[in-house]
């Protein structure tokens, strides 16, 4: 099976890099000559957008709906270039409506579509072990399932094209909404004199937990590294993308526009480059205690 990976930031290179480990003939494509360059470097096939050919399957791996439409669209674009049978399977975090509008332009043209967006960050691009939502038919999805199994540790079918994209929306708004929930629940212990790692293992035992307490915390806040590789700037387009589903549904969902209200409050705080766990700082900051790992929890954890 011949794979076009169109997109070679740090998740599209990662699973470039995974398919080709897996075995399948894999080609990368990017704007960017840098991002084509530093994929070839570490053995990965690359062509630039113009000389992209034909290929079973076209994955995509981009910031926004607007890149997608693009690639799709746009001279030389997928609907004119992709062989009848092909299979686009759009990974980036989309705006439904848009994947919607595409996905019929896609079966029109004799191609096959499949959205895709995915969690676990680079790591688990790099590693086979991302999670995936899946929106599209089953037929298309099972043609495509070996490329799936190669990428992914979990795979979920939400129902038909954009499907996957509605349920990644929902999925990054509970992810916002948890971090500053999370984050205030902490302060609120650190300040009454609760060590924030015994908070977080309260927290964890008992109905409060989420992925956030159990692992954006311990891994990426409270360590200090703030790593993750997802940016502050593509959690706010995600959660506008959620506000603007819940208004064109006619929903009034006052939390969302809370928590949309708070991720935007401060275009420096965190900065749209940031790690987009950074939006917890503020609010941890107003505990006036040391959240970095103390010499004595590093002696347990090596022990």
């Amino acid at each position: 099976m011949k794979i076009t990976v169109i997109g070679l930031g740090q998740m599209g290179g990662n699973m470039a890099l995974t398919l080709q480990r897996a075995g399948f003939d894999v080609t990368g494509s990017d704007v960017f000559e840098a991002a084509r360059r530093r994929l070839a470097e570490q053995g990965l096939a690359t062509v630039s957008p113009d000389q992209i050919g034909a290929s079973d399957v076209y994955l995509l791996s981009l910031p926004t709906s607007d890149h997608v439409r693009e690639v799709i669209e746009q001279s030389p674009g997928l609907l004119g270039l992709a062989p009848k049978g092909s299979v686009i399977v759009d990974t980036s975090t989309s705006d439904p409506v848009v994947s919607r509008e595409l996905a019929a332009k896609v079966a029109d043209a004799g191609l096959e579509w499949l959205d895709a967006p995915v969690s676990g960050g680079p790591k688990g691009a790099a590693t086979g072990r991302l999670g995936m939502l899946l929106g599209g038919d089953m037929a298309t999805l099972e043609r495509v399932m070996p490329v799936l199994e190669a990428m992914s540790a979990k795979r979920t079918h939400v129902g038909g094209p954009g499907s996957g994209h509605v349920v990644k929306l929902a999925n990054n708004y509970l992810c916002a909404a948890n971090l500053i929930a999370t984050a205030e629940a902490v302060t609120l212990a650190a300040k009454a004199g609760v060590d924030p790692a015994a908070c977080l293992s309260g927290l964890n035992s008992g109905s409060g937990r989420s992925a956030i307490s159990e692992v954006n915390f311990p891994e990426w806040i409270l360590s200090g590294r703030f790593d993750s590789g997802f940016t502050s700037g593509l959690m706010r387009k995600d959660l506008r993308l959620a506000r603007d589903a819940a208004s064109g549904l006619g929903l009034d969902l006052s939390l969302l526009q809370q928590v949309v209200a708070g991720w935007h409050a401060d275009p420096d705080r965190p900065a749209d480059s940031d790690d987009f766990n950074h939006i917890t700082s503020p609010i941890l900051a107003q505990a006036d205690v040391d959240f970095s790992p103390s010499a004595d929890s590093d002696e347990e954890a090596s022990a």
